[in-house]
């Protein structure tokens, strides 16, 4: 693996007001490297874009604190001529694509939104990063987001990056192997360092509210029932934010390395990893905790019934039973494993919770 530096680089992030880039580029400020950020987002409505302008709020608090260089600019990786523009005017040296259209079940209500974002914004980004050499020194790392949900129906457990992956149960999970596919050949023709992360079940304070414990939280304190899949009969490899995080700062940092090969062309300079806690929760255990932290930071009132409130059903199509990281990869060339406990993190979550929709206790 070889090193880079992340001072005084340019950097792009692509999905800087989502979840898991809002998060990256805090810590990106936070270790002042001096380097260029360059955030991207279109800020579209797939959830309340309110929470989106939120996060954005706390970076522009950040950068005023620690006086980093910074730049929201509002545009869409599926559009060519933007993004074509936006590299031939910053030089990247570090491109962390984490822009796309998120949700397993959406993906079945409107498949169209997964081709344009996921598949030509990602191609996008590509044809941009090959064509850096031509203004400058070219990409140093691509680092992108996979998805857990590339193992499909995957009985073998835990999910190991050698696993095959051919057998996707959703759009989502077909587009998020596709993007594996195309960096792979795109570091193989042109030499450009890859790294694809496949992430499990991210949670914590800001994040997404397509997320089953997000939902969960709402429909409680709307006193409604929530519907517990598989009959919850469901175990989840649950990823605290935090830990992503450092995973990805990690893997910026360490580059594979180019090598040739016999054929003339670059021994590919590609790697995935699974970043995941590497411990599943059964689900019903999972919303046993997160009512409990929700109770002891005063969403939800002490005497709240909440069997009353939860409804055990069938599975959903495109989900899957299991999620399980083998994060062995991640230890041996990172040392690193994330390890934030379930209840820590969902007591983050519900203090965020309550101060952020100021929640009276019911």
């Amino acid at each position: 693996m070889g090193k880079v530096n992340l001072k005084d680089k340019n950097i792009l992030i692509t999905g800087a007001a989502g979840f898991v880039g809002a998060n990256l580029v805090e810590q990106i400020i936070k270790d002042s490297n001096n380097c260029y950020i360059v955030g991207i987002d279109n800020l579209n409505e797939y959830y309340d874009p309110r929470l989106k302008y939120y996060r954005l709020e706390k970076i522009d608090k950040l950068v005023k604190q620690k006086k980093q260089k910074w730049k929201f600019i509002k545009g869409d990786i599926s559009n060519k001529e933007f993004i074509c523009k936006l590299f031939e005017e910053y030089s990247f040296s570090i491109v962390v694509n984490l822009a796309a259209q998120a949700g397993v079940r959406y993906s079945i209500l409107n498949p169209d939104v997964y081709m344009e974002s996921n598949i030509m914004g990602f191609y996008n980004i590509l044809e941009a990063c090959r064509h850096s050499s031509e203004n400058g020194v070219g990409i140093e790392h691509l680092v992108y987001a996979s998805s857990s949900s590339v193992y499909g129906g995957n009985e073998k457990v835990p999910f190991n990056i050698n696993d095959k992956v051919d057998t996707p149960v959703s759009l989502y999970a077909a587009t998020k192997k596709s993007n594996e596919l195309l960096a792979y050949a795109y570091s193989k023709l042109y030499n450009i360092p890859s790294t694809g992360l496949r992430f499990f079940t991210v949670y914590g304070p800001a994040g997404r509210p397509d997320m089953a414990y997000f939902g969960f939280t709402d429909k409680l304190c709307q006193r409604k029932i929530i519907e517990i899949f598989n009959y919850g009969d469901c175990k989840r490899d649950f990823t605290y934010i935090d830990d992503i995080v450092i995973g990805i700062m990690k893997v910026i940092q360490n580059v594979p390395e180019k090598k040739q090969g016999d054929d003339g062309l670059p021994i590919p300079p590609y790697k995935i990893y699974n970043i995941g806690k590497g411990h599943p929760e059964n689900l019903l255990d999972f919303i046993d905790i997160l009512q409990q932290e929700l109770i002891a930071a005063g969403v939800l009132s002490k005497d709240y019934n909440f069997d009353k409130h939860k409804k055990l059903v069938a599975m959903q199509p495109g989900d899957v039973p299991v999620t399980y990281a083998d994060t062995t990869e991640l230890e041996q060339d990172l040392g690193y494993k994330p390890n934030t406990d379930l209840r820590t993190g969902l007591h983050n979550f519900a203090v965020w919770y309550k101060e952020y929709y100021e929640v009276s206790e019911m």
